[in-house]
């Protein structure tokens, strides 16, 4: 059973910093990017971020480049989300997912496989 299991959500304050977490079984990590979609209330999701399970390259969005780094342990299976310095604009539910190639994700209909969420509320 392919898994993607987020944590480490909940609330921050603005200016602080937030760790999430995705756990992927049940699949070849290895193939696979793994990245971050996020979703604010009447917003239609948006990626943020991906990185490459296999040569560990990044790629970010303008709305989070700077403040937010993704990091990855092969030996886990498992990608992180460092979230710095957030804001009221980055409260959302953040989603992690997997896609066959690395690279902006255009359209959520792209993904393979999704996480279930897990909601991020930054408060002032």
């Amino acid at each position: 059973e392919v898994q993607l299991v987020e944590s480490g959500g909940g609330l921050v304050q603005t200016g602080g910093s937030l760790r999430l977490s995705c756990a992927a079984s049940g699949f070849s990590f290895d193939d696979y990017a793994i990245g971050w979609f996020r979703q604010a209330p009447g917003k239609e999701r948006e990626g943020i971020s991906c990185i490459s399970t296999e040569h560990g390259d990044t790629y970010y969005a303008d709305s989070v480049k700077g403040r937010f780094t993704m990091s990855i342990d092969n030996a886990k299976n498992t990608v992180y989300l460092q979230m710095n310095s957030p804001n009221a604009e980055d409260t959302a539910v953040y989603y992690c997912y997997a896609h066959s190639s690395f690279g902006p994700v255009e359209a959520p209909q792209e993904v393979d496989y999704w996480g279930q969420g897990t909601q991020v509320t930054v408060s002032s």
